[in-house]
């Protein structure tokens, strides 16, 4: 079967991995050029059918072409150039000590690529969410089956066109469809599995996988709160969280679930969020070109209840023909309502009265792991406290969602918000077996260790030790 070639049966077929197995075992992914040329041909595909790329994405979730460029292009192609300029420097032997008692001999470690990976990307960034973990993939020499979301067509037919057409198709094979293509899929044995999405399929993967012994890295979102102090700058913070909070229309795993601050500063900050909201977005943003739309009528609907959760300080208006939800901010929100009880993954942001910063980290310890956490404070202890006792895939002080243009941090989540983590290097390590290679000297071949025991041969192993 072809690169890029939907699968027409209900399960994939088992000859349809074991051919890109063949083409591992024969050795081809091993080579650093080969692995340089793929991962130039991805930076190339992406810049070169930006176009094609960009009216997808607006296809599917109406996303604006500058965000579209900015959160899914640029940052494939630059995942993609930077694993490549560093692959060489990755891709070394790291030589280690080697202790007295098993001397004359050397010790290092060498990574291998760990076989054929399975990537099962998410609708929210379909493009982004599945390719950049293929980069990382294709750096650490591994064959990769690929499986977009169904709940963004668009991009998923053409990422089975594109890819085909740039990379090696012996190595790499596009799996488009829905649960019963991906639960074909998870009946085969792979080396990796990587999958972004929520829990629930996430324990599915997980389940399936432990029947093969297969490592698995889950990105599954979550919570991610956002703590305000009294002493933020809140002209400079109100556009950090609603540019975090609404850009893709709020369908964002890291965007700021909900904001935790004080009554005072509570009232300072709302007006700075709905001058910031018109100012992105104009007096109706269901007119503006910088704003995106609701995945699929399913998700609007789910949205829809979460409205009733709060007092409605800005937005709430929406128009289920278009997917069409405003950029909202709630008020008077209990911590038992209906908004709080999962991930929102849309445009609507609770706002939820504590009275100080320990209130506002028991409140976040008291639930799931987030995959992200933010805080916006001047204080150099409060940001300090933030650290040690909250736990969280990622932190971001004074600003959301930014880390992610740091290719050199991990990125993945703790608890139920995930395991493992890839960007970067990470992501190379992730896709990698770190091969631990002892050589030793034939001579001399000191006779401690061989029986027959005896008190003398253990003293002087004491000694060595």
């Amino acid at each position: 079967m072809t690169v890029g070639t939907p699968v027409s049966d209900a399960a994939v077929r088992h000859a349809d991995v074991q051919r890109l197995r063949r083409a591992f075992d024969g050795g081809r992914t091993q080579s650093l050029a080969w692995r340089a040329a793929q991962l130039r041909a991805l930076e190339t595909m992406v810049t070169d059918r930006e176009r094609e790329i960009i009216a997808a994405l607006r296809a599917d979730l109406g996303k604006p072409g500058q965000e579209s460029w900015m959160t899914e292009i640029s940052t494939v192609a630059g995942d993609a150039a930077y694993c490549r300029r560093r692959l060489r420097r990755w891709s070394r032997t790291r030589r280690v000590r080697t202790p007295l008692v098993v001397q004359p001999a050397r010790s290092w470690i060498q990574p291998e690529p760990l076989g054929v990976v399975l990537i099962i990307g998410a609708w929210n960034y379909p493009l982004q969410l599945t390719l950049a973990g293929l980069a990382a993939a294709i750096a650490a020499g591994n064959c990769v089956v690929i499986k977009p979301s169904e709940l963004a067509p668009r991009t998923s037919a053409l990422i089975a066109k594109l890819l085909p057409e740039y990379l090696d198709d012996d190595c790499f094979l596009v799996v488009e469809g829905g649960v019963p293509e991906t639960t074909g899929l998870l009946e085969q044995a792979f080396d990796h599995i990587l999958y972004t999405g929520n829990g629930h399929v996430g324990r599915i993967v997980m389940e399936a996988a432990a029947r093969h012994l297969t490592p698995v890295t889950l990105e599954l979102g979550g919570k991610s709160p956002c703590v305000v102090l009294p002493d933020a700058n809140l002209d400079i913070a109100a556009r950090r969280i609603a540019w975090g909070k609404f850009t893709n229309a709020g369908q964002t795993c890291i965007a700021p679930d909900y904001i935790l601050t004080d009554a005072e500063t509570e009232a300072r900050l709302l007006p700075k969020l709905t001058e910031t909201i018109a100012a992105m977005y104009g007096s109706d943003p269901s007119t503006s070109d910088s704003y995106g739309r609701i995945v699929n009528g399913r998700h609007f609907e789910r949205l829809s209840k979460l409205l009733g959760s709060g007092t409605l300080a800005v937005g709430g208006q929406s128009n289920a023909a278009e997917l069409y939800m405003a950029p909202t901010v709630l008020t008077n929100v209990a911590p038992d309502s209906a908004v709080m009880q999962e991930e929102i993954f849309g445009p609507i942001l609770p706002i939820l009265r504590v009275d100080d910063e320990r209130k506002a980290i028991d409140f976040i310890r008291g639930r799931d792991k987030p995959l992200a956490a933010y805080l916006f404070t001047d204080s150099a202890g409060a940001q300090q406290h933030f650290l040690d006792d909250v736990s969280a895939g990622s932190v971001c002080i004074n600003d959301t969602m930014m880390f992610m243009a740091v290719p050199e941090l991990p990125f993945g989540g703790v608890g139920a918000s995930g395991m493992g983590a890839y960007s970067g290097e990470r992501g190379f390590r992730t896709f990698s077996h770190d091969k631990a290679v002892l050589k030793r000297a034939w001579w001399p071949d000191i006779m401690l260790r061989y029986a027959p025991y005896s008190d003398g041969k253990w003293r002087w192993l004491r000694r060595l030790r």
